[in-house]
């Protein structure tokens, strides 16, 4: 569930792996001022994302939904995450472009903390349902960033099969995989990270029911305490096992690597520029690890978990050896340890950019918790940047005899919308 970077090479593995209202500034007052959004699109957007702060305090700020590349994939990882997959309920191409428009126009308004429609929640004919759920009212933006990403199943569903870019492939199945279809796939996905769950989940509640008619749920995950941190200015999270998750994570101050690794190439037609999400559940055994001691822990992992440094070294971010042996003779990260089989090294240099985070989802009726990992990842190709780091530790990490892989979907995200007027989307009719 993590990603190391160590600097040497490994050995040959044996085959068998509700707040104020920032600056006492209404949700309506905040859009009328910022226009659709456009008007904030510039702001610190050196690093590639941009965070508006108000003076109310954290979690008050605005990140601008228009720029180069979409929001909530370099963005520094918010808090809390409501993740929808969605199917279509038409084949009209006139209708899903239609409803992508409109999308576009909410996305600006909810990510600058407006409503739905101006007045929406309360304003509007009383003898009509409002046309904004309301349940997000004074409430500040709360770094709110929507992505949209499009499934495979759309573009054979409206007839644009031969608009399929190369990156946008059909996962295998890995050994130990145990899909629930009602968990997997989809038409097409939006991605919600706030700071407050409450916004994160009235914005995909409101797209959702803007989409009535189009598209409908397929399936949805909750997620609580980012698992990665995608900013040198964040600290390292941790999973529900307890360790630190994703030390070795990109981080959107490394521009050079996030374009070799993150980034879709000109080879992938319209989906230059954009990226790949590949989205996993992946349910935690946490009754049977917490029966497990705590240097059987460290090993399974590769990492100490009070500190998170390699167990070849003594602080967190200390480079990984992993020729480094014991007393013994012993590799100290030992040839199953998780950070080995997802090491760069390992895997040929390959590096993905990860925004997971925890989930509970109640108990599965036996007296064990549902609760896990939602693991999302940003790749440049999922071809060559997932299936080869999966399939490795599915086949040979220990840290699998304490998780199943119960969901998985693969979603092609289009480059951001950097010319004003253009929607989401745009690339698939033009």
């Amino acid at each position: 569930m993590t990603q190391d970077d160590p600097a040497t090479e490994p050995e040959p593995e044996p085959e068998p792996g509700p707040g104020p209202a920032p600056s006492g500034v209404s949700r309506r007052r905040l859009f009328g001022m910022a226009g659709a959004g456009v008007a904030l699109a510039g702001v610190g957007a050196a690093a590639g994302y941009a965070v508006a702060e108000s003076s109310s305090g954290p979690g008050t700020g605005v990140v601008p939904f228009r720029d180069v590349h979409q929001a909530g994939i370099i963005t520094p990882a918010q808090d809390r995450l409501h993740f929808v997959a969605m199917d279509l309920t038409t084949t009209d191409t006139g209708a899903v472009r239609d409803l992508f428009r409109r999308w576009t126009d909410a996305a600006e308004r909810l990510t600058t903390g407006a409503e739905m429609t101006p007045n929406g929640a309360v304003g509007l004919n009383p003898n009509l349902p409002p046309t904004d759920t309301g349940e997000a009212l004074g409430l500040p933006a709360s770094s709110l960033t929507l992505t949209f990403g499009i499934g495979a199943s759309l573009l054979a569903k409206l007839g644009l099969d031969g608009r399929r870019p190369p990156g946008l492939i059909d996962l295998p199945h890995f050994t130990g995989d145990q899909l629930d279809p009602g968990r997997s796939g989809g038409d097409l996905c939006i991605q919600a990270c706030a700071d407050d769950p409450q916004v994160a989940v009235h914005a995909i509640r409101n797209l959702v029911r803007a989409g009535f008619g189009t598209t409908e749920v397929r399936w949805s995950q909750l997620g609580f305490g980012r698992t990665s941190s995608t900013s040198t200015d964040q600290a390292t999270a941790r999973n529900l096992f307890g360790f630190k998750d994703g030390t070795n994570n990109l981080k959107a101050e490394e521009p050079d690597l996030i374009d070799e690794h993150v980034w879709a190439g000109p080879d992938q037609g319209w989906m230059a520029g954009g990226t790949y999400l590949v989205a996993r559940r992946i349910r935690m055994h946490i009754e049977i690890w917490d029966r497990t001691s705590l240097d059987e822990q460290q090993q399974i992992i590769g990492r100490s978990k009070g500190e998170g440094a390699p167990l070849s070294g003594q602080a967190e971010f200390d480079v990984a050896d992993l020729r480094a042996r014991g007393p013994d003779g012993d590799p100290l990260i030992g040839r199953d340890a998780h950070i080995r089989l997802a090491s760069a090294d390992a895997l040929n240099g390959i590096r993905i950019l990860r925004r997971g985070y925890n989930f509970v989802d109640g108990s599965d009726g036996t007296g064990h918790l549902d609760a896990g990992l939602f693991f999302v990842a940003f790749v440049r190709d999922p071809a060559t940047h997932f299936v080869p780091m999966q399939s490795a530790l599915a086949r040979h990490d220990k840290l699998m005899e304490y998780i199943e892989h119960s969901g998985s979907a693969v979603f092609a995200c289009p480059p951001g919308l950097s010319e004003p007027g253009s929607y989401w989307g745009q690339e698939l009719f033009t």
